[in-house]
């Protein structure tokens, strides 16, 4: 078979043919007697073993190894084939990932895109304070996609670095939330967390206080409590349980003790708050550090009720309840003096 029949049966130009002779990869085993090359079955074989080994991303030197040497065995050579092809695939989804931001930003020109092409390589940098400088520096009014700066704020480990990319974050129009939803249904425990920060600092957004309800059921109890603290501010009472778990184990207990008063004085939740911090004060369990930060608590809550229980805590057998307790009882009553002042005409 002539070259140019060999070419058109196999695909395999004449002149990649040529070429695979000239490197002694597939040799036609004969020649006409006008000087053509010949192709026996078994050459054209050898080309179709060729081209099946190339379509795995040998190179032509590998191939030839392959075919030539009885010893050669193919297990490390597509092991490496299988690394090299992950780290190709791994370099294509980046650019993808590039691409993609770049079109996001919706850029009127090239200095735009020069603009966002900067910024990600900021946030790709090994330094902590470039990285931070990168979103600071960001000129005033100037587009960046909400899910580039997402996907930072989910990997950003460093906490100043990733209070800035929240900020920036927040101000950066756009779905921040739905960006970052995703994060919030991550099996990695500190992309949870990120994730709901996040949301916690633009909880007024749409769409937040769903994501953030949902994530008051996550098994990790900081996810729970940023989750609780931003819905507690928007006065959701759906968050009290949370709050006031925090305030019992001591995780943020003051922060969740003031957010508990905002929700008794302005959400209608005295009473169920109320009930719930008396009932925690009652419970077996409870040591004596427990019953002092329930006791603290107290004092945040509005009403006639929390003298009265603190009174009766001025008398508990604990001693170290019972001081503290004594000691709000004259807080609470001078706060009383003063509102029932403020309201005299």
């Amino acid at each position: 078979m002539l070259i140019g029949d060999v070419a058109r049966h196999s695909g395999v130009s004449a002149r990649m043919l040529r070429h695979y002779d000239a490197l002694g990869l597939v040799r036609p085993t004969g020649r006409t007697v006008g000087g053509y090359r010949e192709y026996s079955a078994d050459d054209v074989r050898r080309i179709f073993h060729v081209e099946s080994l190339r379509s795995l991303g040998l190179s032509l030197k590998q191939i030839g190894r392959a075919l030539e040497d009885p010893a050669f065995t193919p297990s490390a050579l597509v092991s490496d084939l299988i690394r090299w092809t992950e780290d190709r695939l791994e370099r294509e989804q980046e650019l993808l990932e590039r691409l993609r931001a770049v079109d996001a930003s919706a850029p009127t020109g090239w200095q735009d895109v020069l603009r966002i092409v900067e910024l990600m390589q900021g946030l790709d940098s090994t330094s902590a304070a470039r990285r931070q400088q990168a979103v600071l520096a960001r000129p005033e009014g100037a587009s960046v996609p909400a899910e580039l700066l997402a996907g930072a704020v989910l990997a950003e480990s460093d906490p100043n670095v990733a209070g800035a990319l929240r900020w920036a974050l927040a101000r950066a129009g756009g779905d921040g939330v739905a960006a970052l939803a995703a994060g919030v249904h991550s099996e990695d425990v500190d992309i949870r967390r990120r994730a709901v920060l996040a949301i916690a600092g633009m909880a007024e957004a749409p769409g937040a206080t769903a994501v953030l309800a949902d994530a008051l059921g996550d098994p990790d109890p900081r996810v729970r409590g940023h989750a609780a603290l931003a819905l507690g501010r928007q006065g959701v009472a759906g968050a009290v349980p949370t709050l006031v778990g925090m305030v019992v184990e001591g995780s943020n207990d003051v922060e969740a003790a003031e957010v508990l008063g905002t929700l008794s004085q302005h959400f209608g939740c005295a009473e169920r708050i109320m009930t719930a911090l008396v009932d925690e004060l009652a419970a077996p369990t409870a040591d004596s550090a427990t019953r002092i930060r329930l006791t603290q608590a107290l004092v945040e809550l509005p009403g006639t009720t929390v003298p009265e229980v603190l009174r009766q805590l001025a008398r508990d057998d604990d001693r170290a309840v019972a001081l503290v307790a004594s000691a709000f009882v004259t807080v609470v009553e001078e706060r009383s003096r003063q509102d029932l002042g403020d309201e005299d005409p």
